[in-house]
C-alpha cells in the first residue's frame, strides 16, 4: 500500500467510553495535530476505574486477527504510541507490533502506564513490571510519571525532596536502556509540579508549572499524545515538553471555571485551538 503524504499514528490503549482518558483524548488531540490516528484498542470501558463501577470488555484475544489484516495490508506509521496495557500478553504484543511496524523513521512513544503516588496498580505483577522494561527498551521517547521511573529503574520513592542530581541519575538508567528521550513527569514541587527532561548528549531541563486544582484522570494520556504528534511533526522535544505542561494547566483551569467534574478529566476540547499557537 502505498504511503499517503499525510502522516499516522498507531495509538495503542484502552477506549473508554466516558471520564476522557486514553483513546477518548489522544485520538482527537492528536488529529487536531493534523495526523491520522489509528487506533488499536486493548479493552472497552464504559467509564474508567475511578467509578465505582464499570462495564469491562478485554480485547486481547481478538487483537491477533486485527493486527494480523494490518500487516496484511501492509501498513506504514510515521509514529507508534501505547498506553495502559493490561496483561503480559498486551506488552509482549505490542513489543511484536513495534517490530513489525516500524520504520527507519518511525517514532515510538511509551507511556509506561504502571502507577501513580509510589504505588503500582493492584493488577500489575513482577513480570508485566519486567516485561514493560522490555518493551521501554525499544521506544524513542517514554514518559514515565515519578512512580513509574522509580520502579522501571529500582530506585526508591519518595513523595517529595527530589534533587536534580537524583532525577538525573534516574533519567541516564531509563536512558541505559534505549530511548535516548526521556521525561519524567509529575514531580512534586512545594506549590509546582515538575517535569524533567532528558536527552541524550544535550542539558536536562526541569520545567516547572503552578499546581492547579485536584488531580484529573486522563492528563497523561494528553500529555503523552501531544508529545508522540509533536515528534512525528519536527517539533524538538524542549518545546513539545513545555508546550504540553502548560496546554494541561490551562486545561485545568479551564475545567475548574466550568465546574466539570473531578472524575471526568478535563475538558480539553475548549482548549484545543491553543495547540495551534504553542
Amino acid at each position: 500500500m502505498a504511503q499517503s503524504k499525510q502522516k499516522k499514528i498507531a495509538a495503542i490503549n484502552d477506549l473508554t467510553g466516558f471520564g476522557r482518558c486514553a483513546l477518548t483524548v489522544s485520538l482527537p488531540v492528536i488529529s487536531h495535530m493534523r495526523l491520522q490516528c489509528c487506533p488499536v484498542l486493548t479493552s472497552i470501558f464504559s467509564n474508567h476505574a475511578g467509578y465505582p463501577e464499570y462495564f469491562f470488555d478485554d480485547y486481547t484475544e481478538r487483537l491477533g486477527g486485527y493486527l494480523a489484516m494490518w500487516k496484511k495490508l501492509e501498513l506504514k506509521f510515521d509514529g507508534i504510541m501505547s498506553g495502559f496495557l493490561g496483561s503480559v500478553e498486551q506488552i509482549s504484543m505490542v513489543e511484536e507490533f513495534v517490530e513489525a511496524f516500524r520504520k527507519q523513521d518511525t517514532v515510538v512513544v511509551i507511556d509506561p502506564v504502571m502507577g501513580d503516588h509510589g504505588k503500582i496498580v493492584g493488577t500489575y505483577t513482577e513480570e508485566m513490571c519486567s516485561e514493560m522494561r522490555k518493551l521501554v527498551s525499544l521506544a524513542d521517547i517514554i514518559t514515565p510519571n515519578l512512580t513509574e521511573g522509580c520502579k522501571l529503574t529500582d530506585t526508591p520513592y519518595k513523595e517529595k525532596g527530589w534533587k536534580r542530581a537524583e532525577l538525573l541519575s534516574m533519567a541516564e538508567k531509563l536512558g541505559e536502556m534505549g530511548p535516548g528521550k526521556i521525561v519524567i513527569t509529575g514531580i512534586p514541587q512545594g506549590e509546582f509540579i515538575a517535569n524533567y527532561l532528558y536527552q541524550k548528549g544535550e542539558e536536562p531541563a526541569l520545567f516547572r508549572t503552578f499546581r492547579v486544582g485536584s488531580e484529573r484522570c486522563g492528563t497523561g494520556d494528553i500529555f503523552s499524545a501531544i508529545i508522540a504528534a509533536d515528534a512525528v511533526n519536527g517539533v524538538p522535544f524542549k518545546r513539545s515538553v513545555r508546550k504540553a505542561s502548560l496546554f494541561i494547566k490551562k486545561c485545568m483551569i479551564r475545567s475548574i471555571e466550568m465546574d466539570v467534574e473531578q472524575k471526568n478529566g478535563v475538558c480539553f476540547e475548549e482548549l484545543l485551538h491553543l495547540l495551534d499557537r504553542a
